[in-house]
């Protein structure tokens, strides 16, 4: 099997990574496409519209529970097959939902489709700073991450569109050939990278006790919680402000969105830090602005937007947060309790918010949301207890707390030096992390 190592100083490998973010869309928009279509595939298929959005629940379920079990199971074989197997999965699930009329095999098929998503969700962002030297990690991140974005504020729309146009069993037929399409690009434009071998294989509750692992997981949950909250019950807080327009708010704040996921890609790799705590920051201030002014339709419509900017940025600062504390070669392993941790914050911004809609009301909302959002720029502020590591091509991931495991390195170009009768003492471990400092670990891939 041949593999790619990243070198310094090369372009982006921009057609691997558009394949990596086109994956990403194709996988938001099997997930949420559902959700714009329960008029149309309730009749097909003989239920409620209710019972038509647990196609989404149920994917989400799924994806929560596979996520670490499955990332677990699968992390010695070759990383390349594995995604493929996804997006592979991804399009037989599309296909199954295409063409059944049963109820329960097509939510069978969105099962299917829930565990391929929280597998590759797992994989994204580590393998796009596989693919790269550490000092471009996290606008490759980003780039792969902008899928997301784009599939929100674009996909979705467009799929409902074609849905009004073809009908929706041939909208997901056609979902299920750019899976397939997806699958071809990737297997001649991305590289294969290897699995862990069994004697470099960390434990999954080691790798979540790494440096800065647990703080960029917490800041993750409380994230979510906060934008949640807000998020899913935007529609009646529109309402109560009288503005009542919930399609131009959500319109502001999917275009913010790519604002957003822009200009992180310029800053995250030079300012990780700096950019996520500028983000939460403008995250808070919104809420306290919604809360208090947003019976101005422009104060309303300006806060979405600074609201939109600001998120769009937050996966990928997050993530490459997680990449830069893990290394590369775990990546996988955290990413996936991150993938978790991030639908827990989802379900539990939505559930939180549901709680203060009903008891006190829309108005309610951003300030059920302050705290939470509040509690996530608190840890990125008080993450700084080391100082930045400098950055060189000999230094390694953090490793992981307990007996000492053995990950093969690339071949030096030069032997190293004979030792001498003065012996040095042992080499010294790296001190821990700040949340989102990146740090090279490219010695510690494997390559055969």
């Amino acid at each position: 099997m041949t593999t790619a190592s990243p070198a310094k100083g090369t372009a982006l490998p921009w057609s691997g990574l558009l394949a990596l973010s086109t994956a990403a869309f194709t996988a938001v928009l099997t997930e949420l496409l559902p959700a714009g279509l329960l008029p149309r595939m309730a009749p097909a298929l003989g239920v409620s519209e209710a019972r038509v959005g647990f196609l989404v629940t149920g994917y989400a379920v799924a994806s929560f529970l596979a996520a670490i079990p499955v990332t677990a199971a699968l992390r010695g074989l070759p990383r390349r097959p594995v995604f493929i197997g996804t997006l592979l999965g991804f399009a037989s699930a599309d296909a199954v939902v295409a063409l059944s009329s049963s109820y329960a095999v097509t939510f069978g098929a969105r099962l299917l489709a829930g565990v391929m998503g929280g597998t590759m969700w797992a994989m994204l962002a580590g393998y796009a700073a596989r693919m790269v030297p550490a000092e471009r990690r996290g606008r490759a991140i980003a780039v792969v991450l902008a899928g997301i974005t784009l599939a929100l504020s674009l996909g979705i729309p467009a799929g409902t569109a074609l849905a009004d146009a073809i009908g929706w069993r041939p909208a997901f037929g056609t979902l299920s050939g750019l899976a397939l399409l997806v699958v071809v690009w990737i297997r001649h434009r991305v590289p294969a990278f290897p699995g862990e071998l069994p004697g470099a294989r960390v434990p999954l509750r080691r790798v979540a006790v790494l440096p800065g692992i647990p703080a960029v997981l917490s800041v993750t949950l409380f994230l979510l919680l906060g934008h949640q909250v807000m998020y899913t019950y935007v529609a009646p807080f529109t309402a109560h402000t009288g503005y009542g327009r919930t399609d131009v708010v959500l319109l502001v704040f999917g275009a913010a969105t790519v604002v957003g996921i822009w200009a992180t890609g310029a800053l995250v790799d030079r300012w990780t830090r700096p950019t996520l705590l500028g983000a939460l920051t403008l995250i808070v201030t919104v809420m306290c602005v919604l809360a208090l002014y947003a019976d101005s339709p422009a104060v309303l419509l300006t806060s979405v937007a600074v609201w939109g900017v600001a998120f769009g940025g937050a996966p990928t600062l997050i993530q490459t947060a997680l990449v830069n504390a893990s290394g590369p070669q775990h990546a996988d392993v955290a990413t996936s309790l991150q993938t978790t941790v991030y639908n827990a914050g989802i379900a539990g911004g939505s559930f939180t918010g549901g709680l203060a809609l009903s008891g006190w009301g829309a108005g309610a909302l951003p300030w059920t949301a302050l705290p939470l959002v509040a509690i996530a720029l608190t840890v990125v502020t008080l993450d700084r207890r080391h100082k930045r590591p400098q950055r060189g091509t000999g230094s390694r991931a953090p490793s992981p707390p307990g007996p000492p495991t053995h990950t093969p390195s690339a071949a030096p170009s030069s032997p190293p030096p004979q030792e001498t009768g003065r012996r040095s003492g042992p080499p010294s471990r790296p001190s821990p992390i700040p949340l989102g400092t990146a740090r090279d670990h490219s010695a510690c891939d494997p390559h055969p």
